[in-house]
């Protein structure tokens, strides 16, 4: 008998443990939902917190929007915790408006952006709207940054957590649903919100935020494999008037108007419906990220225990994050460009400045595409990277910018060129490619021009012509008139109106060294009149270095000068007008080979001169801009038209007129100078300037062979000023004075100088 029961126990035993080896306890696939909501998105990052302190492993992900953006970062291999801590050091502002440095445009793109205070396309002559606030590069350029480890990965499911994204084709208003394709691209598009981005292309199809057709797509999750949901719904119901304060949040109302009676049913398809209450914030509350997070973060922790008996019916546990090791350097030994029907290789090329199979740091490469963001030539720079073995290819999808015809207007009033209003034409593709042609008509108290056609090569050779006309009058001291002319004495003539009339035309080659420095080689003509109509009167016979006319006008000078010459330019100041950082040099070399000679004085000469600057910020708002400067003219020739002639208050200079403050315009005259200059400006307020200036200067003829150059300072200056940045251009008022004169100036400016 008891042989009997060993036997039986034996069978039972045998029977029982296949079975159980055969049949484990089953693996409970948990699907992760993330709704859009802009800002109030940053609330999935506090859930994702909760969620893993729980121990729950997700299993798929899909998300719309900013739901896309966090659920691929997380389903790439980020934890919650590196989320945070991205999403904190993250500047959207910056981010979302496209603000690029200014450093990432050209030189002639600089004199460009700062001149006008309205760009509006001009095409089919009909003004044109822009599609967007932004075109999304800035975010773009990021994505690709912090997604990098999963550059390879084409196919979605293949992610450490399968994922997918929603988007909307605006052509069909059909809802694609994006499990493959380049992953920055794809979660982009999800998130191209109507009116704040751009739509994005991708595979031939434009692309709108998700959110438009399904902005919580529990099915699509379910479909996918989960078993158990868990949803997080930062989306908020219908709000009152008082809320729609912007084109956003109505855009976002209407299309509230169907997701509110979805979420209903979307909300019961949900095991684990986590909603953050984000009714006090707006789609562009970034500021308000800290507040966002923890919310999504203590409504979470409401929903602990449940989390918690969710990890305890998985078999196997979460895997332990590695953590992302974030990319400083790649390596791209080759380019690859899409889309550039109208702008040539080397232009594009010319733009990134990189070079090809060497080790490139990523912010030189986002720097290159800044430079060509900045150009204005593209509505959208999409690109990947993929790994060839050797290194990488970078793929560069250009989409480019279909308005070649603007129309720019500006407004400016100084004490020099008094009140003037601008109107600009300007064409891009005007003869070839690459090239942009563009004419200022500016009408006031003087008459003005500047034509410029220039062909843009990048870092090759690139040409220009430029031709522009200024003119000003200003009341001078006579003997200044004395001392650069050959005029009679007259006790009683203190001060003349002198008009200042100069037509210069150039032809250039211009260059980039080493990416920050420009190089230009030109020729110009110069055609120069001083002249004034207080001297009624001339006796051409006893002073024949002065000449009237039948307009009654006396001519100081009224010269044609050809000339050679050479510039080299440094420009990584951040704002041209009130710079808190970044550097200065300016140095030019003009050699004046042959003139129509008005005053039969003229000889072979140079004019060299150079500015050097650099600014940086001393403690919290308050910075310090500090400038050297100098110039002296080379040989024996009498003309004295080119010589230095320092005073007033300005940002745009012809010949060698030099802003000196505590000096009215054109009181220190000399074929030689050297001029200090610092200022210290407190921005009390955002674009908000409290400034003080101080400057030292010697001026005279030949100070360098005399030595007088590093003596003492003959002449100071001091002022104080208030500047506001506004958005037709600076605005300016100034109070100088000098202990040498005994006297002060007020100097006014507005909007941008021309």
């Amino acid at each position: 008998m008891r042989l009997l029961l060993i036997f039986a126990l034996i069978s039972v035993l045998t029977n029982t443990l296949p079975a159980q080896e055969q049949n484990p306890p089953e693996d409970l696939k948990v699907g992760l939902v993330l709704s859009g909501g802009g800002a109030k998105g940053l609330a999935h990052i506090g859930a994702l917190k909760v969620i893993e302190e729980a121990g729950v492993r997700i299993d798929y992900i899909g998300g719309t929007s900013m739901g896309a953006i966090v659920g691929a970062l997380y389903a790439s291999g980020y934890s919650a915790h590196e989320l945070d801590s991205l999403f904190r050091n993250t500047d959207f502002p910056e981010l979302i408006q496209d603000n690029l440095p200014r450093s990432a445009k050209t030189f002639y793109e600089k004199e460009d952006s700062e001149r006008y205070a309205l760009t509006l396309p001009f095409n089919n002559y009909k003004l044109a709207i822009p599609q967007a606030l932004s075109g999304g590069q800035n975010i773009y350029n990021e994505l690709v940054k912090v997604l990098y480890h999963v550059k390879d990965v084409r196919k979605f499911d293949q992610l450490p957590i399968p994922f997918f994204c929603v988007a909307t084709d605006v052509e069909t208003g059909e809802e694609i649903i994006l499990r493959e394709g380049y992953l920055p691209e794809a979660i982009l598009a999800s998130g191209t919100f109507p009116s704040l981005f751009e739509p994005t292309e991708v595979d031939g199809r434009i692309l709108i935020d998700g959110g438009v057709l399904n902005n919580y797509p529990v099915d699509e999750v379910k479909n996918s494999g989960a078993e158990l949901i868990i949803g997080v719904d930062v989306q908020h119901g219908l709000r009152k008037r008082e809320s729609l304060q912007s084109a956003t949040e109505i855009l976002l109302q209407i299309n509230n108007y169907r997701t509110v009676g979805q979420m209903k049913e979307k909300a019961g398809k949900t095991d684990i419906y986590i909603k953050p209450n984000m009714d006090a914030f707006s789609v562009i509350d970034f500021n308000m990220r800290e507040s966002i997070i923890s919310i999504g973060e203590k409504k979470t922790r409401e929903h602990l225990e449940a989390l918690k008996e969710v990890a305890a019916r998985q078999v196997v546990s979460p895997p332990m994050a590695a953590g992302i090791q974030s990319q400083d350097t790649i390596v791209i030994n080759r380019l690859l460009i899409k889309g550039n029907n109208n702008y040539s290789r080397g232009y594009v090329k010319g733009k990134l400045r990189f070079d090809l199979a060497e080790k490139t740091s990523f912010n030189k490469l986002q720097q290159g595409l800044g430079n060509l963001s900045a150009t204005g030539n593209f509505r959208t720079i999409r690109y990947e990277l993929v790994s060839n073995g050797l290194g990488q290819d970078l793929i560069l999808k250009l989409q480019e910018n279909p308005n070649r015809t603007f129309i720019r207007v500006g407004a400016h009033y100084d004490d020099l060129y008094k009140s003037a209003a601008l109107i600009n034409l300007t064409r891009k593709h005007f003869l070839v490619n690459d090239d942009v042609a563009s004419f200022d008509f500016i009408l006031g108290d003087n008459l003005r021009y500047n034509a410029q056609y220039y062909i843009d090569k990048g870092s090759y050779w690139s040409f220009g012509v430029n031709s522009r006309l200024n003119e000003f009058d200003q009341e001078i001291n006579y003997n200044i008139i004395r001392s650069n002319f050959d005029v009679p004495e007259d006790p009683n003539i203190n001060n003349i109106n002198l008009e200042v009339s100069d037509l210069t035309n150039q032809v250039y080659l211009q260059t980039v060294v080493r990416e920050e420095f420009a190089f230009s080689l030109g020729v110009e003509h110069k055609l120069l009149k001083y002249s004034t109509e207080t001297l009624s009167e001339v006796n051409e016979d006893l002073n024949p270095g002065i000449q009237g006319g039948s307009d009654n006008r006396t001519f100081f000078e009224k010269s044609n000068y050809f000339s050679t010459y050479g510039t080299l330019v440094l420009d990584t100041y951040n704002d041209r007008y009130f710079p808190s950082r970044g550097l200065y040099f300016n140095g030019d070399f003009h050699l004046y080979l042959f003139s129509s000679d008005f005053n039969d004085n003229f000889k072979e000469f140079s004019i060299a001169k150079a500015r050097m600057g650099v600014a940086f910020p001393l403690a919290g708002n308050l910075s310090l801009n500090l400038e050297t400067e100098g110039g002296f003219k080379l040989g024996t020739s009498g003309v004295s038209a080119f010589d230095f002639v320092l005073g007033g208050f300005g940002s745009t200079n012809i010949n060698n007129f030099t802003p000196f403050i505590g000096y009215d315009f054109l009181s220190l005259p000399g074929n030689s100078y050297v001029k200090a200059y610092s200022r210290f400006d407190l921005e009390f307020a955002p674009k908000n300037h409290l400034m003080f200036t101080l400057n030292y200067a010697n001026v005279e003829d030949d100070i360098f062979r005399t030595g007088e150059w590093f003596t003492t300072p003959d002449f100071s200056g001091y002022g104080l000023s208030y500047g506001w940045d506004s958005f037709f251009g600076p605005v300016q008022v100034m109070y100088s004075w000098s202990p040498e004169r005994d006297a002060s100036s007020v100097f006014f400016s507005i909007g941008y100088w021309f």
